[in-house]
């Protein structure tokens, strides 16, 4: 089997890659998540205009690519900057607004950086599932009104809309009636608390008092909104899994570096047999990743996706966890300053874990699936 890209990926990834060379060094990162949105505008606007967010759709949808590679090709590169700019937020509700061709406008503002959009699904109490929403629409007059609480929204406090995830009957735990709305971020009765999270992105809790949007704020069919978040779900599962391989990528090389250049005894600590041993576990486990990372870029839309994921996922939080703390063990103290970026590759390793399920809920999600099959 031919792991190599076709020459048009080639260019993307080696497009992508130069830019956060040339342009995304660990200070710059820092600045820009210091920002009151949390990136860098400007970015944003260069990386559109370079195609990179069209890269992440078909080109029905108003993008050029939108296959499983594209998406691991592109948030790979991005892993290895840490790039912060709403590429996740981004792609997960473009995924959603792609199944409506009424909400065309919106995606193509969102393809040419000159919007954002943010999933809002998750709520406390929900876990990792998907049909767990609490949220509730209450048709009316002209539309709908709703009411609920949404958890950990990635990208919320900078969106321009928020894609809202609510029940339609008073079900908690299924599927019934879950549909998802279109709702501006500055609409009477939503409130919006963002903050930092720990590996430098940012996220938000949101409050829905009486919200009142129109009934052309439905996106897609009514209650057909679980296999919308399915579909998005998939697709951010992928993305941040080659992501994780892109920053581990990076916390590898840093690491073999300081192998290299530091000294005790007089000798480079890298000619030490146990470390040799160690950094040779570390690249053995990257070379797993990246093999499942392809694989499941593969199976994005085929019938197999589900169980691909949850292999890749759980590899991730395995492998992943394992490589960022060796990282951070073989650097010593200065791995925990705040200016050496090898502590911020490793924390946004650890918690992409957190993000979409973590180790222990993809296990057993593969042995559901590996049973049912």
């Amino acid at each position: 089997m031919d792991f190599n890209h076709t020459d048009e990926r080639q260019m993307l990834a080696d497009m992508v890659g130069r830019f956060v060379t040339d342009n995304y060094d660990i200070e710059s990162r820092h600045h820009h998540a210091a920002s009151d949105v949390g990136y860098s505008q400007e970015v944003w606007g260069q990386l559109a205009e370079l195609g990179v967010i069209g890269a992440l759709f078909d080109e029905a949808d108003g993008g050029f690519g939108g296959t499983g590679f594209d998406i691991a090709v592109v948030f790979e590169q991005l892993g290895r900057g840490l790039v912060v700019e709403p590429f996740l937020a981004g792609l997960m509700a473009g995924t959603i607004l792609a199944q409506d061709k009424n909400q065309q406008e919106l995606l193509d503002a969102l393809l040419s950086g000159q919007s954002v959009v943010a999933l809002a699904h998750g709520e406390p109490g929900s876990r990792y599932s998907l049909s767990h929403v609490e949220t509730s629409a209450t048709a009316s007059a002209d539309g709908f009104v709703l009411n609920g609480n949404k958890a950990v929204v990635i990208s919320g406090d900078s969106a321009d809309h928020v894609l809202v995830s609510a029940r339609l009957s008073g079900a908690v735990d299924d599927a019934e009636g879950l549909s998802l709305f279109i709702v501006p971020r500055d609409a009477d009765g939503v409130h919006v608390r963002g903050y930092p999270t720990v590996d430098g992105y940012r996220a938000a809790e949101i409050a829905l008092h009486d919200v009142h949007i129109g009934s052309d704020s439905l996106v897609g069919e009514q209650g057909n909104g679980l296999a919308l978040l399915d579909k998005a779900n998939a697709a951010g599962t992928l993305a941040v899994s080659a992501e994780a391989l892109g920053a581990i990528e990076v916390a590898i090389d840093m690491t073999l570096e300081y192998l290299k250049t530091r000294k005790q005894f007089g000798v480079p600590i890298g000619k030490f047999q146990a470390l040799q041993h160690r950094m040779a576990d570390m690249m053995t486990e990257r070379e797993q990743i990246r093999s499942a990372v392809i694989n499941a870029a593969g199976h994005l839309h085929t019938d197999q996706r589900d169980w691909h994921l949850s292999c890749l996922k759980n590899l991730i939080g395995r492998s992943g966890r394992k490589i960022a703390e060796e990282a951070i063990q073989m650097h010593g103290g200065m791995a925990m300053t705040w200016e050496y970026a090898v502590g911020h590759y490793s924390k946004r390793i650890v918690m992409i874990d957190h993000l979409f399920g973590d180790e222990d809920y993809h296990l057993k999600r593969i042995m559901t699936l590996g049973s049912a099959a």
